[in-house]
């Protein structure tokens, strides 16, 4: 189903898109998920760009069918897009904001070697940057150095809570995302049925948790977190607990 008026162009516009510049929309999917990977969506725009593809809505406002139909008009009106994604032993290794920021660097560096200059401004969704390398000493590990990108250093970041509803290039990024990532969560349930994820897509559903509580976590469960239901298992081989 969707509902409420359309994202549009119009902070894109205001952030350079008129003058010339290209703004990258960004958004995450997977962030709160037990199992699979996080992945970041980016869409890039320019001062080419038109309208944006008929029913374009956040993701979330748009049924599963819908959002599959609506990936291949995205990809021809962007001037750029990507997935980029961090696995659940990413997620374990350096924690979920450093794996947040290693997808969305992924992404970037794809379609900074597609259009071959990277954004001028990432357009992020939210209230926190997790892009931007950290400056705290104390900050979670970075990855950089471990980036096969063309992007040292992310562009300039300009947070908007609710982008994905009222900004067309992040409405765009979230889409491409949730599709790619189901289909991800698709394949790992042919591999292994036991947790539902066809259905759950990782999340903590009742079928899911059923399943932990009776299996164990999986190769694709983020072993670090508090998986609920197996507790006592992660207490007894000293896994960490964020």
């Amino acid at each position: 189903m969707t509902a409420g008026r359309p994202p549009s162009l119009r902070l894109e516009r205001e952030l350079g898109l008129d003058a010339g510049a290209l703004v990258a929309g960004m958004d995450e999917v997977g962030r709160g998920a037990l199992a699979g990977p996080v992945s970041v969506g980016v869409c890039v725009v320019g001062p080419l760009t038109r309208r944006q593809p008929a029913g374009l809505r956040d993701s979330k406002l748009v049924v599963a069918t819908a959002r599959e139909r609506l990936c291949a008009p995205i990809r021809r009106w962007a001037t750029a897009c990507a997935v980029g994604h961090a696995s659940p032993d990413e997620i374990d290794a350096v924690g979920i904001i450093a794996a947040l920021r290693l997808a969305g660097r992924r992404a970037l560096a794809q379609v900074t070697r597609e259009v071959g200059r990277a954004p001028a401004v990432v357009l992020l969704d939210g209230n926190h940057d997790w892009l931007s390398t950290p400056r705290d000493l104390f900050a979670a590990a970075d990855l950089d150095g471990d980036l096969d990108a063309d992007v040292e250093e992310a562009p300039p970041v300009h947070l908007r809570i609710k982008a994905d509803l009222t900004c067309a290039s992040v409405a765009a990024a979230s889409v491409l995302a949730k599709v790619e990532r189901d289909a991800l969560m698709r394949a790992a349930h042919e591999r292994d049925g036991r947790f539902d994820w066809v259905a759950n897509k990782g999340y903590a559903a009742a079928s899911h948790l059923a399943a932990l509580t009776q299996h164990g976590p999986s190769v694709e469960h983020r072993r670090s977190w508090r998986l609920p239901g197996v507790g006592d298992a992660r207490a007894r081989e000293g896994m960490m607990v964020p």
